[in-house]
């Protein structure tokens, strides 16, 4: 029995399944750009189409079917136009007219639109009646002669009287309403005697403005006959007083012309002596310039000459000044040298005790060296001798300083004594004495009488 009822099944499972898509490609549903469904599916509605957050698809299942069955409520979301052919209207003096109005809609709300009406069509019968009672409205407001001028404010008046009413259907105008034609409606002549009094007006003023331009055409002819016969009296009589003085300019200038050539032979003569006088001051002048030129060379060649001799005696004094400063400075510093040396060493000498021990010294020795050695010259040039008169000579003078000592003047006095009281010393002092009070005796003389000299002692 499994075996049997199981292709059975298979079989009414893709049937229905079959029979499943071909309900879904029946009842789908693609929203075309320039409309909008409005779709009610139970307690929700939901709009579709371009644009649209539900998107432009959907499936349209009959409203029977429970839960799934929907309402569909097409609506353009183009533009449209309502037109008001021959419609009656009145102005302000109740005067009666035929119109006609053009309008241009779109639908800028959908969802309000769906719950307002349930078709285009219905909308627009709405829409319609909405248009009409605000053209009779504002028309009525004003006379039949403003209308006729003035269309175009009574568009914007259409417009602005209905785009309040138009927000509750969900309706907004896209351009302003236009009032495209007014005349007379049915045994009405008022647009036609209207008409016929602007027609009349107009062809008077043609005809006013056409006699005025003829009068004016006429009388520019006049004056423009009128000036040309003034003109040409004033031409005949311009040829005469012109042929007068031209016969009087012709004797002028015949005379002028001969005192013209008298005048140029004359300044033609002046001429020729100013271009002569003019040569002989050129040249004067050119001799004189090359008299300048020459006397200024000369001037700015000695110039040159004494200008570079000055530099060279300058540059040649400073060399000597420059020679002399180097040679001064040179000779100030070799000066200065031992100087600074002194003055270097005593700085060392000063702050060295030891040191100044030690030059003192050497200065010292250095001094017994002179002294001694001066003292031996003067007494080698003098020639003195030492007598001992003592036992023993080493008990006399032990030096040759002692000579100049006390000592030694004690002792020299005591010399003389003794040799004076001697027979020789008594001689040689009274030949000394004598020669101090007298002339001086001969040397051979002295010597003589003084005898032979005594040997020398040792000191």
């Amino acid at each position: 029995m499994a075996n049997q009822f199981g292709p059975a099944l298979i079989v009414t499972f893709f049937g229905l399944l079959a029979i499943g898509l071909i309900l879904a490609i029946l009842f789908r549903r693609v929203v075309s750009t320039n409309t909008v469904h409005i779709v009610q599916r139970g307690h929700a509605t939901t709009p579709y189409g371009t644009g649209l957050s539900a998107g432009n698809v959907y499936y349209a299942w009959p409203s029977w079917i429970p839960r799934f069955g929907v309402t569909v409520i097409q609506l353009p979301v183009s533009n449209f136009d309502l037109s008001l052919h021959d419609y009656e209207a009145y102005d302000t003096d109740r005067v009666p007219f035929v119109v006609h109005v053009t309008s241009f809609f779109r639908i800028a709300d959908t969802a309000l639109a769906a719950q307002r009406v349930a078709s285009i069509e219905e909308l627009k019968e709405q829409l319609m009646q909405i248009v009409q009672g605000a053209v009779r409205k504002v028309l009525a407001g004003d006379k039949i002669d403003t209308i006729m001028l003035e269309r175009s404010k009574f568009g914007l008046a259409f417009t602005s009287e209905v785009v309040e009413q138009l927000k509750q259907w969900g309706v907004e105008p896209v351009k302003s309403m236009e009032l495209m034609d007014i005349r007379d409606g049915d045994g009405s002549k008022v647009i036609f005697n209207i008409m016929a009094k602007k027609t009349s007006h107009i062809e008077m003023e043609s005809r006013r403005e056409v006699a005025e331009n003829k009068r004016a055409a006429e009388t520019a002819e006049i004056e423009a006959q009128r000036e040309i016969d003034m003109r040409k009296q004033e031409a005949e009589r311009a040829v005469g007083e012109k042929t007068a003085e031209k016969d009087k300019a012709v004797g002028i200038a015949n005379e002028v012309a001969r005192q013209e050539v008298l005048t140029q032979e004359r300044e033609t003569r002046e001429r020729h002596m100013a271009v002569a006088r003019v040569d002989e001051v050129r040249r004067a002048e050119i001799e004189r310039d090359k008299q300048l030129v020459a006397a200024e060379q000369d001037r700015q060649t000695t110039v040159i000459i004494a200008e570079g001799q000055l530099a060279a005696q300058q540059r040649e004094a400073e060399g000597i000044k420059a020679i002399g400063e180097a040679k001064a400075a040179a000779e100030r510093a070799m000066q200065l040298a031992p100087v600074e040396a002194q003055i270097v060493l005593a700085k060392e000498i000063g702050e060295n005790a030891g040191y100044q021990q030690y030059l003192m010294t050497i200065e010292g020795i250095k001094g017994y060296v002179v002294v001694g050695g001066e003292q031996a010259r003067a007494l080698q040039a003098a020639e003195v001798k030492v007598i001992a008169n003592t036992g023993r000579a080493g008990e006399g003078m032990g030096t040759v300083m002692d000579l100049f000592s006390s000592k030694g003047g004690t002792n020299l006095a005591a010399a003389v004594e003794a040799f004076s009281q001697s027979p020789l010393g008594g001689a040689v002092m009274e030949k000394l004495l004598a020669a101090k009070a007298g002339p001086a005796l001969p040397e051979s003389t002295a010597a003589e009488a003084a005898g032979p000299p005594a040997a020398p002692a040792s000191a």
